[in-house]
């Protein structure tokens, strides 16, 4: 016993510093290949000026629509949901308590939709895809969500979007390698103009018709309320 201990020992030894490092390496680079990172960012920085109180704390059914969105995109992320927000908001940072979701402050959220933008995808330097989403579709379900994702999950170099009218509308997934189109938005009218610019094969549309309906004033709000059916999550 004593004799296959020592030699145990010595071959660790002899093993353990070079091909150690080479099998880390290996780890690491089939784990990133078989597993590409989709980051979730909710724009939840908007001044909401015809509704004249924030989105995200408006309440439907008791939930607010930005602890709605967070639990319904937490099974959809591999890490960490990013929130773009007011700074120093306070009562957001208790609306995803307990949740897998980090908090952005946007000091210069009153230059519209693009800066959101902006700020969230600098977040997200390290992630394969950012899948980009406003906090108001209160009806967003679960199956249109998985819908977009397995989409995107067979072409990872293409930006998966909503179909509107032909053309991509958030939610949106965008690869990695297109991230400096961030520099290109401008305004509220997010990657409308930017996307263009790419050869239509690289954009997939699909149907969400559960994204169709958002919150934009007091009518909507009252109509939201009125006709909210539940949450519906639908998983992998």
């Amino acid at each position: 016993m004593n004799g296959h201990r020592a030699v145990n020992i010595r071959v660790e030894r002899i093993i353990s510093p070079s091909v150690m490092r080479r099998t880390a390496k290996l780890d690491d680079r089939s784990f990133s290949a078989a597993c590409p990172t989709l980051t979730v960012v909710i724009l939840a920085a908007g001044l909401s000026l015809r509704l004249r109180t924030s989105k995200a704390l408006v309440r439907i059914h008791g939930m607010s629509l930005l602890k709605r969105t967070v639990r319904l995109l937490d099974a959809w992320s591999n890490c960490p949901i990013v929130v773009v927000a007011p700074p120093n908001a306070a009562r957001y940072r208790v609306e995803i308590a307990n949740r897998r979701a980090k908090m952005l402050g946007h000091r210069a959220r009153a230059e519209g939709l693009a800066s959101s933008i902006r700020r969230g995808l600098r977040a997200c330097n390290y992630s394969s895809a950012v899948l980009l989403l406003p906090v108001d579709l209160v009806n967003l379900s679960g199956r249109d969500v998985r819908r977009l994702i397995h989409r995107w999950q067979g072409h990872r170099r293409r930006v998966v979007g909503r179909d509107i009218g032909a053309k991509p509308g958030s939610p949106l997934i965008l690869p990695k390698w297109l991230y400096p189109l961030r520099d290109k938005v401008s305004g509220d009218r997010g990657f409308r103009d930017a996307l263009r610019e790419l050869d239509c094969g690289a954009v997939f549309l699909v149907a969400m018709p559960s994204a169709d309906f958002d919150i934009d004033t007091d009518s909507d709000l009252r109509e939201a309320r009125r006709s909210f059916r539940g949450m519906s999550i639908s998983h992998r």
